[in-house]
């Protein structure tokens, strides 16, 4: 039996790393996981994932899990480490957060396990004691993935090698469903995103929508939620009454809603992801640079936070054809 350890952002209601957490596990199971990364193992495969709500998660994916700090025996007992994918190796959010998925990676290389780093975006890591730690690290890793060209560029100057691939959701074949003429709104909590902008866009969602019902989408509802009954509240000064807040969504949730819209206007990576990929007419909300480079990729329009006029980003995704 070859045994597996995940290392990520999993258990905290994030749509987006719980879906690629299902994207890994499917992908271990189905060996294409030893395939692509060189990986020598057994038929018969047993996967942990470390949560911070390991009885979910084992529910979810259907496999084993270790709460976060927890992890040592799991991780002594297993052949592969796997980290990522997501952004965990920076320091922007957390420097907590870098030295805790770098600890993990440390005790992996120390116990001679093979490490893997799936699918990351690397960086931005601001401290020098973070920079000198993550190098170190992914020197001393097995392989590594990372899912944009800054990523690489950081580490070709580092001189690790590290694969190039696109993020594991846009691995998904996704349905296209028959759309049922609904607007999906997905938005999230972020210093920059306030209420002169969420009235901009309200002014262009009843301008361009008004016979249309809304669905405003919270992918993770500690972080989401608010913002969404806020916005909501905005629409409904404006005029708007056909309105529901999609809440408390599994990860099959969110693929069956979006996938059923006829437009999505969202702030999220994978929000973005999902609509492209199901054929929705999409607009993204550039709240981060990956954000950004996906509607450039895909060439989906895109609206900024400090944005007032949003009327051709508007007129673009009313008469923009499906992107794939």
């Amino acid at each position: 039996m070859t045994k597996y350890l995940v290392s990520g952002y999993i258990g905290f209601d994030n749509f987006g790393d719980e879906a690629i957490a299902k994207v890994l596990v499917d992908k271990i199971k189905s060996g294409n996981f030893d395939t692509e990364y060189e990986i020598k193992s057994e038929d018969n495969r047993e996967i942990t994932l470390i949560s911070s709500n390991p009885e979910k998660t084992a529910k979810l994916h259907q496999v084993n899990s270790c709460k976060m700090l927890d992890f040592f025996k799991s991780l002594k007992n297993c052949d592969v480490l796997i980290s990522g994918g997501g952004s965990l190796l920076q320091d922007v959010t957390s420097k907590k957060s870098l030295i805790y998925y770098l600890g993990i990676i440390f005790l992996g290389i120390l116990l001679r396990k093979k490490v893997v780093i799936f699918s990351q975006g690397i960086g931005p890591i601001n401290s020098k004691i973070g920079q000198i730690l993550t190098k170190f690290a992914l020197k001393n890793c097995y392989k590594i993935s990372v899912r944009d060209n800054k990523s690489q560029n950081l580490l070709n100057r580092w001189k690790i090698n590290a694969k190039l691939v696109k993020d594991p959701i846009l691995e998904l074949d996704l349905p296209r469903k028959n759309k049922k003429g609904i607007v999906g709104i997905q938005l999230r909590n972020y210093p920059t995103l306030n209420d002169k902008f969420l009235n901009n866009l309200a002014e262009e969602i009843v301008k361009n929508f008004k016979d249309k019902k809304i669905e405003i989408l919270s992918l993770q509802d500690e972080i989401d939620l608010s913002t969404c009954e806020n916005f909501k509240r905005i629409l409904y000064k404006k005029g708007l009454e056909n309105i529901e807040i999609l809440k408390e969504l599994s990860i099959n949730d969110v693929f069956e809603k979006i996938s059923e819209l006829e437009y999505l206007i969202a702030m999220r990576f994978h929000a973005n992801v999902v609509g492209i990929k199901s054929g929705v007419k999409t607009l993204a909300i550039n709240y981060d640079i990956k954000v950004k480079k996906l509607a450039e990729e895909y060439n989906i329009p895109l609206i900024e936070l400090y944005q007032s006029d949003l009327s051709k980003e508007f007129e673009d995704l009313t008469k923009k054809a499906e992107v794939l």
